[in-house]
C-alpha cells in the first residue's frame, strides 16, 4: 500500500467523524456503513443512465433507492432498540409479535404472513424454538401438521419488548407530523398490497410478468 491509500483513509474517516453519522462509540461497521451509503447516494440513477447511455425512469429508480436505504435504516434501528433482545432483533420479534396476535398458526402460514422466502422463515422458526420463545405442537385433526404457539417465556420477552419496539417504531417514522404520517402509511399499505398479491399468487414469475401488473 502507498502514502495516498492511508491519507485518502485518514481524510475518509474525518469526513466521518464531521457527519451526523459519527458517535462516540461508532464502530467499524458504522463507518463501513458510512462509506457504503456515501457511494450508493453517488450512484444516482441519472448518473449512471447517462455514463451507459441507458433510460431509466429517474423518479422510480429514486423511490427504489429511498426504498433500500430505509430497509438498511430500519435493520440498524432495529438491533439498537432491541439490544437488550437479542433473541428478537433478526427478524425474530417479527414472527414472536404475529403468534401472540395469531396463535397456532403453521410454520408456513407464519413464514408467509411475514413475506419471507421458506428457507428464511423456517430459519428464523428454528432460532426461536431453539431459545424457548415458540412451542411446537401436533394439530388436533391432522397430527401430519405442526402448528406453533408462543411459549411462557415467549410472552415474557413479548411483554418486556413492547416499549423497545414502541420506541423503534416511534424513531424510524423520524420527525414526520401526523398528516405525513398517515399519509405514508397509506402509501406503504398501497404498495403491499401490490406486493402480497405477486409474494402469493406469483412466485414463480419473473420480473417482466410482474412488471405487466402494473
Amino acid at each position: 500500500m502507498n502514502t495516498n491509500f492511508f491519507i485518502n483513509l485518514l481524510l475518509e474517516v474525518q469526513e466521518f467523524e464531521n457527519s451526523g453519522s459519527s458517535k462516540n462509540d461508532s464502530t467499524i461497521e458504522d463507518f463501513r456503513n458510512f462509506l457504503n451509503d456515501k457511494f450508493y447516494k453517488s450512484q444516482s440513477p441519472r448518473f449512471i443512465s447517462e455514463s451507459e447511455q441507458k433510460k431509466v425512469n429517474d423518479l422510480e429508480n429514486e423511490i427504489a433507492k429511498q426504498v433500500i436505504l430505509l430497509s438498511r435504516f430500519t435493520k440498524q434501528m432495529i438491533r439498537r432498540g432491541l439490544q437488550d433482545f437479542p433473541e428478537l432483533y433478526n427478524e425474530e420479534f417479527t414472527y414472536l409479535y404475529r403468534i401472540m396476535d395469531e396463535p397456532l398458526l403453521t410454520k408456513m402460514q407464519l413464514v408467509e404472513k411475514n413475506a419471507h422466502e421458506k428457507q428464511t422463515g423456517i430459519e428464523i422458526i428454528r432460532r426461536l424454538v431453539k431459545n424457548n420463545l415458540l412451542v411446537e405442537i401436533s394439530d388436533s385433526k391432522d397430527k401430519r401438521v405442526t402448528r406453533l404457539k408462543i411459549s411462557e417465556l415467549g410472552k415474557q420477552y413479548f411483554h418486556q419488548s413492547v416499549e423497545s419496539v414502541s420506541i423503534t417504531s416511534r424513531v424510524l417514522s423520524a420527525k414526520l407530523d401526523s398528516d405525513e404520517k398517515n399519509n405514508l402509511l397509506k402509501t406503504l399499505r398501497k404498495l403491499n398490497e401490490f406486493h402480497f398479491n405477486v409474494y402469493h399468487q406469483y412466485k414463480d414469475s419473473d420480473i417482466t410478468e410482474i412488471n405487466n401488473l402494473i
